[in-house]
């Protein structure tokens, strides 16, 4: 299955030039063509049983593998020269003012932010253990690893190896305190309790899905597994320093 960003004219044009070389592919096996966005977008309309071999034709592309030659990239593909990596998903519990819990799940990340002119003020609690009564921000951002090089690197978290099981949480515009990112193990939970939601409402957004009026957010890496392909030769160091320390 070949998947392609309709609104991308590159994501289109490698999709024409690519497919008619390339043989019978895995019945798992998805192949998607656009930018990170569009890769996160395709993973949560067809779910984590297949496994995703992304092809850059956006900007950033860090979840992606870049094409240099087309013609090389359809003999890497039919030969099977890839490699299959598996990566921890995000969950949350978010709980709405009228006391509806939602599941959600995340590739990147789930954040609050604030929903009115008026700053957010969220009680956050890691393990059982309350670590602020009240970060008066513009919201707040639980990560994974492979998220923290996005929406949370923009806002001061330090990028985490895409390869590491890690929880970063990371303050969004925070006033006061001034709370730096923390980034907690696999089998931590973090939460986020809001305070006055009649005030200041607050909203929930999962790798760009927004639910509104959240008053409470459970988050923490689940059991499922995200699986990425990446093409022969991939180094997710190098990708780190070329995309984000030499951009």
């Amino acid at each position: 299955m070949i998947v392609a960003d309709e609104r991308n004219p590159r994501a289109m044009a490698l999709k024409a030039a690519l497919a008619p070389m390339l043989k019978p592919q895995p019945e798992d096996l998805c192949l998607v063509i656009g930018g990170d966005g569009f890769l996160l977008h395709t993973v949560h309309t067809h779910g984590l049983d297949l496994a995703y071999l992304g092809l850059n034709a956006g900007t950033l592309g860090f979840l992606l593998n870049d094409v240099v030659d087309v013609e090389r990239t359809a003999k890497l593909i039919n030969a099977g020269r890839y490699q299959r990596r598996r990566f921890p998903v995000l969950e949350g519990r978010a709980t709405t003012v009228g006391g509806d819990v939602h599941a959600l799940t995340a590739v990147n990340d789930i954040y609050l932010e604030r929903a009115s002119g008026q700053t957010a003020r969220l009680e956050l609690t890691f393990d059982g253990h309350l670590a602020v009564e009240a970060l008066v921000a513009d919201g707040i951002i639980f990560s994974t690893a492979v998220g923290s090089t996005g929406y949370a690197f923009s806002a001061g978290a330090t990028a985490a190896h895409p390869t590491l099981s890690t929880l970063t949480v990371t303050p969004i515009c925070p006033h006061q305190p001034r709370l730096p990112p923390i980034t907690l193990p696999r089998g931590s939970r973090a939460e986020a309790r809001v305070i006055s939601p009649e005030r200041r409402p607050v909203r929930a957004v999962a790798d760009g899905r927004q639910l509104e009026d959240v008053v409470h957010l459970e988050a923490a890496l689940g059991e499922e597994r995200l699986c990425l392909a990446y093409m022969e030769g991939h180094d997710f160091t190098a990708r780190m320093i070329d995309k984000l320390m030499r951009a």
